[in-house]
């Protein structure tokens, strides 16, 4: 009796694990996307001036360059939503809005009502929203908008049988307004980013565009809405000729990670491989994978000069930060840059290379935004935009720490070892 009942308990237990081992193989790989990702070394013949970069980028990141573009570039907070208004206030045919973070009596409050007002008047408005990044927003915000006629998609809602939920999230920042015009850039639909930095509202850039690239944009939006809600947006209302010529050429980029391409890293790396002088980088979480890591240790020891901009300890998420500084130490003593914006939480995601080609959207220099999140960036090629954005850059330098390779190796023993333990537990999802 003794051997049958011992025999039971360990088929028992082998079944258990079994059946543990099972779950969290379905877990885990419900919640991974499928990783279609440059692995090796890209190497690039020519900088980021020359004509083939714009032709073989067309390829690479997916979208076509389009020219004749203008963009209206916002610094504060109060800036870009004032901007936001206006043109949601003039609006005649369509909005279409998509966001992460949509919370808060002095941002959400406002959003809602202007989307309300330009519904009851007629505007077909469409606002797509991360589930999670809305979580604290009022249930009377979402009661405004369906009321007056807003179609609100509330996306990605966590559920026990679709993990994924959970991991992948869209973090995009799109506006298009009638078809005409866009915003996109780093700032969420939340009470954060209203106040300006200088009195701790969060550092951010967005840009407002006109031009042909807003169709790109749409499309963007387009994308996600058929994913959410399995309905296509078409019609003139939406998508508008532009006939301008003179204006920058803007290219569109988009990632999502059930297409399993990452194609935002990619146009990165590529950037990267191209640069002969400079690269600046400025960005709210940093913890890219290895091979990124060697893209810019690579373009260092050519000779480029890299400078990286982070928060410093007013970010958000302090854990991040300190698994970060995990990653320094390779780069500092290659020579890179590595700055913390002092004054407040530097959210801003961008890169400039040489002074002329320029990325900005929603994109964080992390694992989570290259592999799990629904991101869209905008990059531009010239040399008068790339040095204005050159001198905000420079400018933010003005208010941030410079870390030096002493001052790394003397960090805190918990800094350094939280970091460590963050870094290899969770990194890839950071």
């Amino acid at each position: 009796m003794l051997f049958k009942f011992t025999l039971k308990k360990l088929i028992a237990g082998i079944f258990g694990l079994f059946l543990l081992f099972m779950i969290g193989s379905l877990l885990f790989f419900n919640a991974t996307p499928v990783d279609i990702r440059v692995t090796e070394p890209v190497s690039v013949p020519y900088s980021v001036t020359d004509p083939q970069f714009m032709l073989e980028s067309n390829q690479i990141s997916g979208r076509a360059w389009t020219m004749g573009n203008q963009i209206e570039i916002l610094k504060r907070g109060s800036e870009i939503f004032h901007a936001m208004y206006n043109d949601i206030g003039s609006a005649e045919r369509s909005i279409t809005k998509e966001t992460y973070n949509f919370y808060g009596d002095d941002v959400g409050v406002p959003m809602a009502e202007s989307l309300a007002e330009a519904a009851e008047r007629g505007v077909k408005v469409n606002f797509l929203m991360d589930f999670i990044g809305s979580t604290p927003a009022e249930n009377g915000l979402f009661d405004t908008m369906r009321d007056a006629g807003v179609e609100v998609e509330r996306w990605r809602k966590p559920a026990w049988y679709q993990i994924a939920r959970f991991n992948h999230r869209t973090h995009r920042k799109l506006l298009m307004i009638d078809g005409r015009v866009a915003y996109t850039g780093g700032a969420n639909t939340a009470d954060p980013w209203l106040p300006d930095h200088s009195d701790g509202g969060y550092k951010d850039y967005h840009f407002r565009i006109t031009g042909p690239a807003v169709n790109e944009l749409q499309g963007a939006f387009s994308e996600n809405w058929v994913s959410s809600r399995g309905e296509l947006i078409t019609g003139p209302e939406y998508y508008t000729n532009h006939d301008s010529e003179d204006g920058l050429a803007v290219q569109v980029t988009t990632s999502n990670p059930r297409e399993g391409q990452k194609l935002v890293r990619t146009m990165m790396l590529y950037a990267i491989a191209s640069a002969s002088e400079s690269i600046r980088i400025g960005t709210a979480y940093f913890f890219p994978d290895a091979q990124f890591i060697e893209a810019m240790l690579e373009a260092a020891n050519r000779g480029v000069q890299i400078q990286l901009l982070m928060p410093g300890e007013n970010i958000d998420q302090n854990f991040v930060r300190l698994a970060s500084q995990s990653l320094w130490g390779p780069l500092l003593e290659a020579g890179v840059e590595i700055y913390e914006y002092q004054p407040t939480m530097y959210h801003a995601k961008m890169m400039i290379v040489d002074d002329y080609f320029v990325t900005v959207g929603s994109t964080n220099f992390d694992n989570r935004s290259f592999r799990l999140n629904d991101e869209t960036n905008i990059s531009v090629l010239d040399a008068t935009f790339g040095e204005t954005m050159a001198s905000y850059y420079l400018d933010d330098l003005e208010d941030s720490e410079r870390i030096t390779l002493e001052q790394w190796e003397n960090r805190p023993v918990f800094d350094r070892a939280w970091g460590w333990i963050v870094a290899r537990v969770v990194g890839p999802y950071l």
